[in-house]
């Protein structure tokens, strides 16, 4: 890339992120970005011996270099991350990912063809809209830009004139709902207390047992002596099997599998409209 628009007279070169600052744990394969990143990556772009401002970098993404300078990868989103962790450490105006649609659009187009692109969206809204479903951004690409209030715009690749949706921090959207996701194959688990009814620490003692099989939840329902949650299919069988074993002594566990969540991504504020 930075060889043809050398070409079309545009300056440019190339940077392995590592050059530029992108320095994660040693996690191979989902490393996440150290806290030093940041100053780094914004004395490589604005510091007196950093990048020249008037040639284009074109910076690889996805990879970075843990304290012992091997070369890690970042995980699912790990190029998103890499351009909002620049422009979130840079403080630009905005940030821009080019995607294979006209933004954020208000669900799925191969479910339903006429779904719209959304104008905008808060950050809260698009990490949901990621995390339940939709695939455009991941929720982690959302959190260098979270924390500097920078603006993420996500425009189409194939249709550059599209406006794209902006990602930015708003109050007071207007609308009730914003979209509607989904979430296929998805496990759920029904636990009913059996040796707990009445007494205190139910909760906690699934929960416990959650962490220490290293299970994350996605979506729960809670009584006293009972809970319906949803597993991602990411999960590991053999962790869930024991989970279920672990669980037995004081409570009645039923799964079931191939099961999906829809979710509206919506005002929590204006959450108890939905019901009327």
């Amino acid at each position: 890339v930075a060889a043809r628009l050398n070409q079309l007279g545009v300056p440019a070169q190339a940077f392995d992120s590592w050059e530029v600052g992108l320095l994660t744990d040693s996690n191979f394969g989902d490393a996440k970005l150290l806290p030093e990143s940041e100053d780094v990556i914004k004395e490589s772009f604005t510091g007196s011996k950093g990048i020249d401002p008037n040639t284009v970098a074109v910076v690889t993404g996805f990879i970075g270099h843990d304290p012992k300078g091997k070369i890690t990868t970042l995980g699912r989103g790990g190029s998103d991350l890499t351009a909002t962790a620049i422009g979130a450490a840079c403080k630009l105006d905005e940030i821009q990912v080019w995607k294979d649609v006209d933004g954020i659009l208000s669900t799925d187009p191969r479910v339903v063809p006429h779904a719209i692109p959304i104008q905008d969206v808060s950050y809260e809204e698009a990490s949901e809209l990621a995390y339940f479903g939709a695939q455009v951004l991941h929720p982690i690409a959302m959190q260098p830009a979270m924390k500097h209030d920078v603006p993420v715009r996500v425009k189409n690749s194939y249709n550059p004139p599209a406006p794209g949706t902006i990602i930015q921090r708003r109050e007071n959207p207007g609308r009730l709902v914003t979209a509607i996701t989904f979430k296929r194959g998805v496990k759920l688990l029904d636990i009913q207390s059996t040796q707990m009814l009445g007494a205190y620490g139910f909760l906690a003692s699934v929960f416990g047992d959650f962490q220490k099989h290293k299970l994350s939840v996605d979506v729960l329902a809670s009584s006293e002596v009972s809970i319906s949650l949803t597993l991602d299919k990411k999960q590991s069988e053999q962790s869930i099997e024991s989970l279920v074993e672990t669980l037995k002594p004081y409570a009645e566990v039923t799964v079931h599998d191939k099961k999906s969540i829809l979710t509206l991504i919506a005002d929590v504020e204006r959450s108890s409209e939905m019901q009327k």
